[in-house]
């Protein structure tokens, strides 16, 4: 069975695609065979093959092989807003289930398994309160999260709230910086109040071109997934 690594922000549109991509391509040039998934999307557009997003298929792209889109993306939903509800807005309830058997699909047919979530840590899967939630599913099966940090105002208290959430349910194996557009003036010192501050590996800082996979110390991943 793979070894999964999942993917959560401090927040929606921080950069966790840009990571996840990044990390998969990193986890490639040490020789892996990396699988990636994202559970359940919205946002996404009607397409002659059916409902597609561009996150999922840019995961599929960087794994270079040619995955089931239905199993990488089970859930996929038109109306760009929070997954719980656009999926109520069709009538749909998210089933575990489902993303369980997924899973387990992808994870049969690689080394390591790469699951990026939606919004960020605490992001509500049913619209019932407390039911299904990202964190939930992750922590009852115990998989290690990345955090991804987008460098903009406001970045250190989102990124010590959520590292101390993870952290209280499942092993936090590091944190990645994303570089977000406009450039914020002292990025450097954020990073370095993070790196200071949180719980986890500083694994290095994304830049926005698609060459970020170099920007990954993928070795120190390695050594706190051991450890996890």
């Amino acid at each position: 069975m793979a070894q999964t690594i999942f993917v959560t922000g401090t927040d929606t549109g921080v950069g966790k695609t840009h990571a996840a991509c990044a990390l998969i391509r990193a986890l490639r040039a040490q020789g892996l065979k990396v699988g990636a998934m994202k559970p359940v999307a919205s946002g996404c557009e009607r397409t002659a093959d059916g409902l597609r997003n561009d996150d999922a298929l840019a995961l599929i792209e960087a794994t270079g092989r040619p995955l089931a889109y239905a199993d990488v993306n089970p859930y996929a939903f038109e109306p760009p807003i929070a997954p719980h509800l656009a999926a109520a807005a069709v009538n749909v309830d998210i089933d575990l289930a489902v993303l369980d058997a997924a899973h387990a699909r992808l994870a049969a047919d690689c080394e390591v398994l790469v699951v990026e979530g939606a919004g960020g840590w605490r992001v509500p899967l049913s619209a019932e309160a407390g039911r299904h939630t990202y964190a939930g599913w992750v922590a009852s099966h115990d998989w290690p999260v990345l955090l991804v940090v987008g460098l903009r105002l406001g970045c250190l208290n989102h990124a010590l709230l959520t590292a101390e959430s993870i952290a209280r349910r499942v092993p936090l194996v590091g944190w990645i910086a994303n570089r977000l557009p406009p450039e914020q003036p002292a990025w450097r010192d954020n990073v370095a109040t993070l790196t200071q501050q949180l719980p986890a590996p500083f694994l290095g800082c994304l830049p926005p071109a698609d060459d970020a996979a170099a920007a990954i110390d993928i070795g120190a991943l390695l050594k706190a997934l051991r450890g996890s």
